[in-house]
This record gives C-alpha cells, sequence and structure tokens, in this order.
C-alpha cells in the first residue's frame, strides 16, 4: 500500500473532523470512503450516451413494454 500526504487548510480539516465524528468513522476512513466513491462514478461521457439512447429510444421502450 502506497502513502499519500495532502495539505488542507484548518477550516476544511474541521468540517473532515466534524463529518467523520457524526459518521463514527475516522477521518482518514472518511477520505478513503470518499475516494471510492469518485473513482466508483461512471464516467461522464458514458453516462451522457446513455442518457442520449435512453432519450431517443424512449417512444420504442414505451412501445415494447
Amino acid at each position: 500500500m502506497s502513502e499519500l500526504t495532502i495539505t488542507v487548510s484548518e477550516n476544511r480539516l474541521k468540517k473532515l473532523q466534524e463529518e467523520s465524528s457524526r459518521l463514527g468513522v475516522s477521518v482518514d476512513d472518511l477520505i478513503l470512503f470518499s475516494i471510492d466513491e469518485i473513482l466508483s462514478r461512471p464516467d461522464a461521457e458514458f453516462q451522457q450516451i446513455l442518457e442520449y439512447v435512453a432519450q431517443k429510444n424512449a417512444e420504442l421502450y414505451r412501445r415494447l413494454s
């Protein structure tokens, strides 16, 4: 596993600490969870293509259902 060091403002650190406390997790775990959430999102371009195809074929999908 690799180690990463980041610099955050005091205000951001305070918000991270408050949120992690509210959720009952460590700041490290909150940050790792946030990173996992970002990395697991579908690519924005792919998402736009899916929406375009769904919209383009909406009438066909309606008739087939």
